[in-house]
């Protein structure tokens, strides 16, 4: 691709205007603008989102990272589309992608060549769909992604710290489609096509407007169910997070009702979601006709660290049921799992064989979470009338499926595939759904050949978990599983890996700064992991994200769903002394932390964690303690 003679333009969508030409275009129908690269990838929500709307005839041309604060020519340069305008934020919140849990703004931008910052504004869909209202006020807009998705009703701003209203009243979007949005977006385009004004398509499911109180709203065959208005939830916390359960509730079901909502002279209308997407229509979306590589504008200036990470890497399914009050997973891509047949996957892992960079290694066969392909209701009329915003905890329903055998099928077959030499399971995986005593009527025999496949082919030196924290208390709060379950997990992961003769260590992921969790249960974690042998790398403060059960809490003190008080670290010295806990073996740490625990009087916290008191240690990478390593500086402290 270095000279541009060679490459067929008409292989990627347009965005410019002179690549019009190489698809015999003079004008579009649909601009769809996005803060991301333009990567022609499946996993590039944007990339997904323009390949469907050219499937189904229409013109699109996409405009990657305009330039927000010029002379506004990149929201020019295609003119005005005939039906509508299509805005995300990309493939990120633009405020996570921009700031640290401490709100501290990023070094890189993973969706930009090179990992340059600055290439796209805070609060980019908002900003995105002004300047398009303000060029082309006659011009619908319609907007998505994860960062409209998360804020279609209102919502706590962390990094404004204030409670905002749904995003269409901020950015005067005329349309939003929530959720992984083909499926809505087809029918959206169907009706286009039959000639139904824009301004008139008021009753799809997974779309939200905006209407005037003094007009009739339209008439659908869904139940209503009306939150508290903007106004009073600005007024009272409490009811902003009584709005939260219903919200949550009526996402996880599989028919929700509409949601009305109050905000000033308008009302909000959420339509409820579509059910989950069938394995034909999820395939659909992986058929695409991708070139599965960045648009060759890029060539020159260098690697898209986010491209880099995923570009060998295969995903499997859509959804979550763990429902962790932490995340947005749910809120955005469902409870219920949306999983890809065998022969889609196997087709795309050959098609990442074919690649010419391709060394032999599948980095990724995995999802939301690695773990949970295939798995849904035994009984189909049981999940019709659930309303649980997890389906494993307070434990696992008794109604799940949670046979692995179709990943190991699976996995097998990539492995025997002979241009792979491995294929790794880079997504985390949910570790409570292998715990026996956790997943009490789960099928022992899957897991046993699950975990031998796993741990003999598909571990590139580390496997990623996600016990989140040693607290039960904090963990029921988290709705993750007791800190016991690990430790079971644990036990079983290293007896497979010398079994196999391998060492290959846990990576567990935890949390500080979650609500609920005190200094002392922080210390607690310190001092059971360090009994575990970790020396713990994959952490990060409690950040507070639109649609969480978590960032209700943080905003409002109470818990949605019981509304009792809930205590949470929320300055930067409370988050902070929190935080150092994972870090009591760093020599600048320990008198901070042994104060602390003074102060809380857990002086036995302090020994189990400063002490000199053997305890066990951890395999590193050459299989060697780092207690000796390490004596020194703990003596002197």
């Amino acid at each position: 691709m270095k000279s541009t003679q060679r490459i067929d333009w008409s292989k990627w969508l347009p965005i410019t205007k002179k690549e019009l030409q190489y698809h015999g275009w003079e004008e579009v129908d649909v601009v769809l603008i996005t803060g991301d690269a333009y990567v022609d990838h499946p996993a590039f929500g944007a990339a997904v989102i323009g390949r469907i709307i050219q499937r189904e005839g229409f013109r699109v041309a996409i405009v990657p990272q305009p330039s927000w604060n010029d002379d506004l020519r990149d929201f020019k340069k295609f003119g005005r589309p005939k039906y509508f305008f299509a805005v995300t934020s990309g493939n990120m919140d633009s405020m996570i992608n921009h700031y640290t849990a401490n709100k501290r703004r990023r070094s890189q931008d993973a969706y930009t060549p090179n990992g340059d910052k600055g290439f796209r504004p805070d609060y980019a869909t908002t900003v995105y769909t002004k300047i398009l209202k303000d060029l082309y006020p006659d011009v619908p807009v319609l907007i998505g992604g994860i960062e409209a998705s998360l804020r279609r009703v209102t919502h706590y701003d962390y990094w404004s710290d204030q409670l905002m209203p749904s995003i269409l009243k901020t950015t005067g979007a005329d349309l939003m489609i929530y959720g992984m949005g083909e499926k809505p977006l087809v029918e959206l385009l169907h009706l286009l096509r039959q000639g139904v004004p824009f301004q008139e398509i008021k009753t799809l499911k997974q779309t939200a407007f905006l209407t005037p109180l003094n007009e009739s709203l339209p008439k659908v065959p869904w139940e209503d169910v009306q939150l508290n208005s903007h106004e009073n939830c600005l007024k009272d916390k409490i009811v902003f997070a009584s709005n939260f359960k219903t919200v949550e509730i009526e996402s996880n079901k599989i028919f929700g009702r509409r949601i009305l909502q109050q905000i000033g002279a308008d009302w909000l209308v959420i339509n409820p979601a579509n059910q989950a997407m069938t394995e034909k229509e999820i395939d659909a979306s992986f058929e695409l006709p991708f070139t599965r590589l960045p648009h060759p504008k890029y060539n020159k200036r260098g690697p898209i660290p986010a491209y880099e990470m995923i570009k060998f890497s295969v995903n499997m399914h859509r959804g979550c049921f763990g429902g962790c009050s932490f995340c947005t997973i749910s809120a955005h891509q469902g409870k219920f799992i949306s999983s890809r047949s065998e022969k889609s996957i196997l087709t795309e892992v050959d098609a990442i064989t074919q690649m010419p960079d391709f060394k032999g290694y599948i980095t990724d066969l995995g999802g939301p979470s690695a773990n949970m392909y295939r798995m849904k209701g035994r009984i189909q009329s049981i999940c019709d009338k659930c309303q649980a915003p997890s389906c494993i905890s307070p434990v696992v329903c008794s109604n799940l499926d949670t046979s692995h055998d179709p990943m190991t099928q699976i996995y097998r077959k990539v492995d025997a595939h002979p241009k792979v030499k491995k294929a790794t399971i880079g997504s985390g995986i949910r570790y409570d759904l292998l715990v026996k005593e956790f997943n009490k009527k789960a099928d022992h025999r899957s897991i046993r050949k699950y975990m031998e496949q796993l741990v003999t082919r598909h571990i590139s030196g580390r496997l990623k978990v996600a016990p989140e924290h040693a607290s039960d208390t904090t963990l029921k709060i988290m709705r993750k599983p007791s800190f016991k379950f690990f430790f079971e997990f644990k036990k079983m992961y290293d007896r497979y890996n010398k079994k196999a003769g391998l060492k290959q260590p846990l990576i567990p992921y935890f949390i500080s700064s979650h609500p609920g969790c005190q200094e002392e249960d922080m210390a607690e974690l310190a001092a059971k992991t360090k009994d575990l042998g970790f020396r713990l790398e994959q952490v990060q403060g409690f950040t507070p994200t639109p649609m969480t059960v978590a960032t209700v809490i943080y905003y409002s003190g109470v818990h949605p769903y019981s509304l009792k008080p809930m205590y949470t670290a929320k300055t930067r010295q409370e988050r902070d002394a929190q935080h150092q806990f994972f870090f009591w073996y760093k020599s600048e740490f320990r008198q901070k932390i042994k104060a602390k625990l003074r102060q809380l009087g857990r002086l036995d916290l302090a020994e189990k964690l400063l002490g000199t008191k053997k305890t066990s240690t951890y395999p590193t990478k050459k299989g060697k303690s780092s207690r000796r390593r390490k004596g020194k500086s703990r003596r002197k402290n």
